[in-house]
């Protein structure tokens, strides 16, 4: 599964978990540390588990599981790192405050 497709089945899964301001960064050329960062925001800490619980079964169902997981016990800000493809599931006063947007404004944008 090429980094993209990893990107947008992500998106699908998030979204089926009712997570919302969904947003990509292009980071490839940016930064080595992946090629694309995924922002979403999540209402509150069971949330935020849920997706990650969802998005980690999923993805392991299609032997793409993640690399690591941060964060998961506070809930707050959570990171599943895919390699070449790093998911952020904030709640929304630490996306508010961390503002990887700011931080990573070079890179181009993607809404969903």
């Amino acid at each position: 599964m090429k980094e993209r497709d990893l990107l947008l089945k992500c998106v699908e899964l998030a979204k089926e978990k009712k997570a919302f301001d969904i947003l990509s960064m292009e980071i490839k050329g940016i930064s080595v540390i992946a090629d694309y960062f995924l922002l979403l925001s999540a209402s509150n800490p069971t949330q935020a588990r849920a997706i990650c619980d969802y998005v980690d079964d999923e993805m392991s169902q299609l032997d793409r599981p993640p690399l690591r997981k941060e964060g998961y016990g506070d809930a707050r800000w959570i990171i599943l790192d895919f390699g070449g493809l790093l998911l952020h599931i904030f709640q929304p006063l630490e996306r508010e405050y961390y503002n990887l947007e700011r931080l990573w404004a070079d890179a181009p944008v993607e809404r969903f």
